[in-house]
């Protein structure tokens, strides 16, 4: 076979799935929904199993619902008959897949989730199957040809997985998920950076280079040089933020011949400085400053906006790498 014959295959294959995917998207209905419901008001754990490949789209989905807050786990299909069943209760929500539905393995689940009354998700392929009659809920995925020999499960699993992300996701929308939620179950690795926010990274307390609107430019210069961070803080004797100060703005002035020895921080600073709310995602921040073409941001609390909090500076960002 030449070389440039698997790239027709390649292309032969991807074809196949985005096929099996476009009739799985018209077999969504509102059986769909009832199974995002069901799995938001989950009391307890989603726990999900599967025989063979179906068995290892179960180990993708469950680990995809943990890490949107949704407790879960899968089991294995053959392990269950001998024991692992009991960590199956009553509070707690069921997924089975199987393409065919008529899976030996699963039987003794499917009886045991109806006996005890455990709501049950079915995933299959077939309507008619023991799967699908004995579910709660049942999600149909379309017959689909298979790649290779027809025989090999590639658009059949291809659709299992694409379900499943569909729930999740779903799900998600369903809890509000949000942002900083999503950070709780990242808190490593370039994910977990990527979902810094600018409380996270900003300078806080006395780091914070405060200065006074009324004081001399000749001692804010003096603090600015001890901060070392190009920036000054002014604020109001109510302690409100009132505006900024920059060694930028310094050395245009400096340029100018401007003596400063008589003129007070209030004559120079930049009046409402760029704030951003301490929730904001680290990111944004950084694309905020580049929009604005600063580097410094003032940090302020939700609803208390006069109120600086932090200082973020583009180094604190750019240093952890969050592009």
């Amino acid at each position: 076979m030449k070389s440039n014959k698997f790239i027709s295959t390649a292309k032969d294959v991807i074809n196949l799935e985005i096929k099996a995917l476009q009739q799985l998207k018209k077999n969504i209905n509102n059986s769909f929904n009832q199974a995002v419901i069901q799995i938001s008001k989950c009391q307890s754990k989603v726990i999900l199993c599967g025989v063979g490949k179906s068995g290892i789209i179960a180990n993708k989905i469950s680990a995809t619902l943990s890490s949107i807050g949704t407790p879960s786990f899968s089991l294995s299909a053959n392990d269950c008959s001998h024991g692992d069943m009991g960590s199956i209760t009553k509070k707690d929500v069921l997924i089975l897949i199987s393409y065919s539905g008529n899976s030996i393995e699963l039987r003794n689940i499917i009886n045991y989730a109806n006996r005890n009354k455990i709501l049950l998700i079915g995933i299959t392929s077939k309507i008619n199957s023991e799967l699908y009659k004995n579910s709660d809920i049942g999600l149909i995925t379309p017959e689909v040809k298979e790649a290779g020999l027809d025989m090999i499960p590639t658009s059949s699993t291809i659709n299992q997985l694409s379900i499943g992300d569909a729930l999740a996701i779903s799900t998600l929308k369903k809890k509000k998920i949000d942002n900083l939620d999503f950070k709780k179950f990242h808190p490593s690795g370039s994910l977990g950076e990527k979902l810094k926010t600018v409380e996270d990274l900003m300078l806080t307390k006395n780091k914070i280079p405060f200065i006074n609107e009324n004081m001399l430019m000749t001692k804010a210069l003096k603090i600015m040089t001890e901060k070392k961070l190009g920036t000054l803080i002014a604020r109001n004797k109510k302690k409100f933020t009132t505006g900024i100060i920059t060694d930028g703005q310094i050395r245009k002035l400096n340029s100018k011949n401007i003596v400063m020895n008589l003129l007070k921080v209030k004559d120079v600073m930049t009046k409402n400085p760029v704030k951003i709310e301490k929730n904001t995602l680290a990111t944004k921040a950084l694309a905020l400053m580049n929009e604005k073409k600063i580097t410094s941001l003032c940090v302020y609390s939700r609803n208390k906006k006069s109120i600086t909090i932090g200082i973020v500076h583009v180094h604190n960002i750019l240093n952890r790498k969050i592009y």
